[in-house]
């Protein structure tokens, strides 16, 4: 799949402030910046929570059982069952994020 079309994705929920926020992550211009700008913008546990779901995502992508995954992350089988269900039914970001961190290797 092309990472710029995704197959029948969901829409985006509208969400007053969201345009604006991934404005201003695009305007970032390295990952030093986006981690500085993330650090400041979540607290710990959310950080915590994205970086989980991102983990939980790469695995799954590699085919790992969801039981194993939630040992390794560590997180919940729900959050990996969650996860998983936005993986394959969801707006298509992770597919996209997915296939561009696939090309950088």
């Amino acid at each position: 799949m092309d990472a710029e079309t995704v197959d029948d994705p969901r829409p985006i929920e509208p969400l007053p402030g969201l345009d604006e926020l991934a404005a201003a992550i695009v305007s970032l211009r390295s990952t030093d910046e986006l981690k500085r700008f993330l650090r400041d913008l979540c607290t710990l546990p959310e950080l915590e929570a994205l970086t989980h779901r991102w983990q939980t995502v790469r695995l799954l992508e590699e085919g790992v059982p969801y039981l194993e995954i939630a040992g390794r992350v560590p997180t919940s089988t729900a959050t990996v069952t969650r996860v998983a269900q936005w993986l394959r039914h969801g707006t298509g970001g992770y597919r996209i994020a997915l296939e561009r961190a696939r090309r950088k290797k």
